[in-house]
């Protein structure tokens, strides 16, 4: 008979979690592992909230555990660490992810691209290696291995590198990858949400130009202003999308509602490369015709390894790239989940752990 979850580990934790897929977080008493020779231990000071959290909360995808206590970008400060850990030692600000563990032996894992590892333990939903079901930031404490936590610099305020460690790294890494991080390079934006402002800012620190795609006219001057936007394009608006046609070096998308290709396709150079890193829930039409004309590209990236996601973390302290965030109490998690889903924020929630959790308990 399996083990209720407070007694399955020998250290007590408290957060909160989903019961069901209604999605409701509620206190949740549970338990973490014991901090093995190679594992990490911290108090978890602040977690943002992807939208994947709601996705899984409310099982959209159809594999959520419950009780389920969400949290991939996880901030927080070390209390212990094994016998045999190397990088990090008691105080340090470190973080983790989307991922905890996998399998270090495919060919993915040796060219530290754990995210592809087809073995990789999601931070939370997902069954550990001891076959318990792991938790993610929403709760006081998290124990990892050592080589899934990220050192997060003392440039950078520990609630602003929580959202870098997912939304962050989702558009460093394809924007290094498809060659979009050069000086003078023109990349549209598809999208200004928590992935969409990070793009923006990424790309603006690596000199290119940038242009934000949007349904929504109301956006434009918080783009161009605020977050420095060279241009704005009103994608439903023919005139401004033909004025614009054939520039694009790239264009990093990232919508995940239903949205058409063919017109972003035709916004690019001869060359060009369309990125997708939103994950819409229906396929979404392509004619070849569009991909042909051009020798253009559709490609598609999802996170980054642990080593690029420490070389990202490092350049957005260098750099100044922070993300826009709302820091709300625990108990106000709820609510912003429904802002969340009607895109009420800019442009991300990061729960104060550390100042409201104990509150709760």
């Amino acid at each position: 008979m399996a083990l209720q979850p407070e007694m399955e580990h020998p250290k007590k934790a408290f957060g909160w979690a989903a019961r069901d897929s209604s999605g409701v977080l509620s206190p949740f008493k549970f338990s973490r592992r014991e901090t093995g020779e190679k594992d990490v231990a911290f108090k978890v000071l602040y977690c943002g909230i992807c939208h994947s959290d709601l996705h899984m909360l409310k099982n959209e995808w159809g594999s959520s555990i419950y009780p389920l206590v969400p949290g991939h970008e996880v901030s927080g400060e070390v209390t212990k660490v094994g016998s045999m850990v190397t990088k990090f030692k008691v105080g340090d600000k470190v973080g983790v992810g989307c991922m905890v563990g996998s399998c270090h032996s495919c060919q993915s894992c040796g060219d530290d691209l754990e995210n592809y590892c087809s073995k990789m333990i999601l931070t939370y939903g997902a069954k550990n290696i001891d076959g318990t079901i792991t938790y993610g930031g929403y709760s006081d404490t998290m124990v990892a291995h050592e080589h899934f936590v990220i050192r997060i610099p003392d440039a950078l305020p520990l609630d602003a590198a929580a959202p870098l460690l997912c939304a962050g790294i989702t558009v460093y890494s394809p924007l290094k990858y498809f060659g979009l991080n050069k000086p003078g390079l023109h990349v549209g934006v598809v999208g200004l949400g928590g992935l969409g402002h990070m793009a923006v800012k990424f790309t603006k620190a690596f000199g290119a130009n940038v242009t934000v795609i949007s349904t929504s006219p109301n956006k434009k001057k918080e783009a161009i202003e605020h977050l420095g936007a060279d241009s704005f394009v009103v994608s439903h608006e023919q005139d401004q999308m033909q004025a614009v046609m054939g520039t694009f070096d790239g264009i990093i998308d990232t919508v995940s509602a239903l949205h058409p290709l063919m017109p972003l396709m035709g916004l690019l150079k001869n060359h060009g490369k369309l990125v997708m890193v939103g994950a819409p829930e229906k396929p979404l039409e392509l004619p070849a015709f569009s991909l042909i004309g051009g020798r253009k590209i559709i490609g598609g990236s999802m996170i980054g390894g642990i080593k690029e996601t420490q070389e990202m973390i490092d350049f957005a302290a260098k750099h100044d790239v922070k993300p826009d965030i709302e820091v709300i109490p625990i108990d106000y998690v709820n609510s912003a989940m429904d802002r969340l889903l009607k895109a009420d924020v800019k442009y991300r929630f990061v729960i104060d752990i550390g100042n409201t959790l104990k509150a709760s308990s």
